[in-house]
């Protein structure tokens, strides 16, 4: 039946990414109107997110930044698309990378680094960084429930020398990497909501008390890897630049819990610089005021 699915659906999907650019966004647009107007998928729960965040805007301008989201939001589905068949060429226009001396400074003392992001603008594109370094790049991913379409998924992010790893296995990954001497950087999307069971850490993130995923931290400093923070912004309708920004090369040497805040507060202020381009579709803040059940259930 999986194959059945993916052969009615997948040459849609092909012939979608195959478009030119303006035309993609074409698609986009329409996709838009009936996402937002016929559908309106999520909409509550994106004006409940931004309720929160902003409390001091008014509804009117807060609906303003939900619709805004709404057309960056389509817009990232259909990048995605077109990461099945874009270019090298096409790629390096559409997603740039600034100030990548961060990363080869760290290569050339042989240090592995954990990428801490975040689901803001398009962190799919950053799949091409492996073309510019020469540590393995390693990006975690869960699978989805179509295993034929996982594998063309899995493949489409790999076009460009990565290596995708579910998150099950990046743990072992990174424990046979670092026994074996591999030269590494793990790019860790680190703003979502942990399982309340798995949740060691309560902070304030946007104004609003939520658990905090601590994994990026945690793994850093069991093999002593560098933090890098990446931000990634969006300057014009269907272009990126990502910069680099050196946290620490000697993460051991930091209280618990000190390099996922600094990473909260840099994520933070990019958010409300330009809240349209965040993942706002995620409930995000579904477990707040949940603090202490969650240490009962440890």
């Amino acid at each position: 039946m999986q194959r059945i699915v993916f052969y009615i659906i997948y040459p849609f999907i092909w012939l979608i990414s195959k478009a030119p650019f303006p035309i993609l966004y074409v698609f986009s647009d329409f996709i838009f109107l009936i996402v937002y107007y016929l559908i309106g998928y999520r909409k509550k729960l994106v004006l409940k997110n931004l309720q929160l965040v902003f409390p001091d805007k008014s509804i009117t301008e807060l609906k303003a930044i939900r619709k805004s989201f709404y057309h960056h939001f389509v817009d990232i589905f259909m990048e995605m698309i077109k990461t099945f068949t874009i270019s090298e060429k096409d790629l390096a226009l559409h997603y740039k990378f600034k100030n990548l001396s961060v990363i080869t400074d760290l290569a050339k003392k042989n240090k592995s680094i954990i990428l801490i992001g975040s689901h803001y603008a398009n962190w799919e594109w950053a799949a091409q960084l492996s073309l510019f370094i020469t540590h393995e790049f390693v990006v975690t991913y869960t699978k989805v429930q179509n295993k034929i379409f996982n594998k063309k998924i899995k493949d489409s992010r790999e076009r460009f020398g990565g290596k995708m790893v579910m998150k099950s296995e990046t743990m072992n990954t990174m424990n046979f990497n670092a026994k074996h001497s591999v030269l590494s950087l793990y790019a860790l999307l680190s703003d979502q909501s942990p399982q309340l069971r798995k949740t060691f850490y309560w902070n304030t993130f946007l104004g609003v008390e939520v658990p905090i995923h601590t994994g990026a931290e945690m793994l850093a400093k069991k093999h002593d890897f560098a933090v890098v923070y990446v931000e990634v912004e969006k300057y014009k309708r269907g272009y990126y630049v990502a910069s680099f920004e050196l946290i620490t090369e000697h993460p051991r040497t930091y209280d618990d819990y000190k390099i996922t805040d600094i990473f909260l507060e840099k994520l933070e202020k990019q958010i409300r610089k330009e809240p349209s381009y965040y993942f706002w579709t995620h409930n995000r803040f579904k477990h707040s005021g949940n603090k202490q059940k969650s240490r009962l259930k440890r």
